[in-house]
C-alpha cells in the first residue's frame, strides 16, 4: 500500500454569471432565476468539498458536492424542466469554477483529464466518502472531479478519453449531462 496524505483547500469561487451563461447555451435570465442562483451558490459554497490527494508519487485535485445537491437538483428537474437544467448547470459550474481557481490551465485546455484510477487513489477517495462506483473509471458523485495536481495535459492524457465526445474531437457536444444519463460502465 502505498503512502497516501490529504490536504483540503479552502477556496470560494465567485459566481461568473458570464461564464455560467456561456456554459449553460443561455442568452438571458430573469432577475428572479438569477437571484435564485446566486443564492443557491452561496449555499453550495459550504457545501463544496476541495482536496489535494497524494497517493504515491502522483498527487490529484478532487472537488465535488455532496449527494444533498444531486437530491436537490433531481428534486428541481421533477418540478420544472427548466429550473432543473439551470440548478444542474450550476451545480456542474460551481465544480469547474473550483477546479479552474486551482488549476487556471484547465479552462485554456478546456478539459480538466481524468487519471487512471489507481488503486490508492481509489481507496483515498473512498475515505473522503468520494468513491468510484464498482469496477468502473468514474466517480459515484455526480458533481465531482478528479484530476491531476498540477496540471499535466489537457484531453491527450485523460483516461476517459475514449469514452468523451470532446476527446474524440466532437467538440460541439453537450456538456451538460441530465440525471439518469450518466454512462454506465461498458456503454459506449
Amino acid at each position: 500500500m502505498s503512502q497516501t496524505s490529504i490536504e483540503e483547500h479552502h477556496i470560494r469561487p465567485y459566481f461568473d454569471m458570464e461564464a455560467f451563461m456561456i456554459m449553460s447555451r443561455e442568452t438571458r435570465l430573469g432577475g428572479a432565476a438569477l437571484e435564485r442562483l446566486v443564492e443557491l451558490w452561496g449555499q453550495w459554497l459550504d457545501r463544496l468539498k476541495v482536496c489535494e490527494v497524494k497517493a504515491g508519487k502522483i498527487s490529484y485535485l478532487a472537488v465535488w458536492l455532496p449527494e444533498s445537491v444531486e437530491d436537490f437538483v433531481d428534486e428541481a428537474w421533477g418540478k420544472s424542466p427548466s429550473e432543473g437544467y439551470l440548478v444542474n448547470n450550476l451545480a456542474q459550474f460551481l465544480c469547474m469554477s473550483a477546479v479552474q481557481e486551482l488549476l487556471p490551465q484547465v479552462e485554456d485546455a478546456g478539459c480538466a483529464p481524468s487519471p487512471r484510477p489507481t488503486e490508492a487513489l481509489r481507496e483515498a477517495l473512498a475515505g473522503l466518502g468520494l468513491p468510484y462506483r464498482e469496477n468502473s473509471p468514474t466517480l459515484s458523485r455526480r458533481y465531482a472531479v478528479v484530476t491531476h495536481y498540477p496540471f499535466r495535459g489537457g484531453c491527450e492524457i485523460c483516461h476517459m478519453q475514449a469514452h468523451c465526445p470532446k476527446g474524440q474531437g466532437q467538440a460541439e457536444s453537450a456538456g451538460v449531462i441530465l440525471p439518469g444519463y450518466e454512462r454506465e460502465e461498458g456503454q459506449s
